[in-house]
């Protein structure tokens, strides 16, 4: 099935319903040819929007995502490409090297666009709200950086409805450019926020949204329905947190729920993976689902889902929503 491009909100951009992400493998268990082989395979998909931060691997992912793009020569035009910026990359972190203040916004961007190769970042998240920088100067030098060509449309990531409400109101009281975009959590165990806290977002502010996560880190795929895969990243350093959650009672009990969701994505022929991915996608709110993958051959597997959506009848809805039991209300 061809890509689907959709609207980032009600701004005139299209994005590809999937896109790429380096979150979990660029820079910790990949060099850059193997980044190069996913990234031409999502590309060559219908792909066009590869998703990354400045914290991720400590700006390593954002270094081998530009030599990945300086490799391929794809056009400028034809990809769109993000950073987000509050953790900061540098090693110790210190107070000016973290957070939203003007400074460290404005310097992590220049490093961005340094380490991608590029003279601008068409999309530019604050990655979480920051409680000690005052959302004003925020707003302000997200519209200055758009203003001076260095970033093309800019947003938010992980915050709350009024934090973006006051973001947006700020920007309409001062005549600036308002955020485009939210970053948020979506997936079949993760609701709430996305359905329910932004519902009025979507229609009045006219809010896009690039989702993260929408396999619940694996839980989804069906791969721990057995247990943890030996090669699992939850295995690598640093990753306990997320070891640590998936073995939890709520952890374990979501792997009951998927192995009950394996059961439906047989039933109509496809995968766990692919039936979690569908099932973001069926949502109108959403723009695009950020995938991640660490071969070529799950980046093509993922991308089958656009052909699963249409399977997703009501009837099979029902029961998927028998088994979450966790609607918003």
């Amino acid at each position: 099935m061809d890509m689907e491009y959709r609207r980032l909100g009600s701004s005139g951009l299209k994005v590809s319903a999937l896109s790429f992400g380096a979150w979990v493998t660029f820079g910790t268990q990949m060099d850059v040819e193997n980044a190069k082989a996913c990234m031409v395979a999502a590309y060559d998909s219908g792909v066009n929007f590869f998703d990354n931060a400045e914290a991720y691997a400590g700006g390593q992912a954002e270094t081998i995502m530009g030599e990945v793009l300086k490799k391929t020569a794809w056009r400028r035009d034809s990809y769109i490409i993000s950073s987000k910026v509050f953790f900061g990359a540098a090693p110790e972190r210190k107070p000016t090297q973290r957070g939203l203040s003007r400074k460290h916004v404005v310097e992590a961007c220049h490093q961005a666009l340094e380490r991608f190769g590029t003279e601008y970042l068409d999309l530019y998240f604050c990655h979480r709200p920051d409680p000690e920088a005052p959302i004003e100067e925020t707003v302000f030098t997200m519209n200055d950086l758009i203003r001076q060509g260095k970033v093309l449309y800019w947003g938010t990531s992980e915050w709350s409805a009024q934090e973006i409400m006051q973001a947006y109101s700020v920007a309409r009281r001062y005549n600036l450019i308002p955020p485009t975009m939210e970053q948020p959590q979506y997936n079949m165990f993760h609701r709430e926020r996305f359905e329910k806290e932004y519902a009025r977002l979507y229609t009045e502010i006219g809010l896009g949204t690039t989702i993260w996560s929408p396999l619940a880190s694996g839980v989804l795929t069906g791969k721990y329905n057995d247990g943890i895969p030996n090669d699992s990243r939850m295995n690598l350093p640093g990753y306990e947190w997320l070891r640590d959650s998936v073995m939890s009672d709520e952890g374990k009990a979501r792997i009951e729920k998927t192995k009950s969701l394996t059961a439906i994505a047989t039933e109509i022929g496809t995968t766990p993976a692919r039936l979690a991915l569908a099932w973001c996608l069926r949502n109108p709110n959403v723009s695009t689902v950020i995938t991640g993958a660490s071969r070529a051959e799950q980046v093509t597997d993922n991308m089958k889902a656009l052909e699963v959506v249409p399977l997703l009848t009501d009837d099979v809805i029902e029961k998927i929503e028998s088994v979450l039991a966790n609607k918003p209300k």
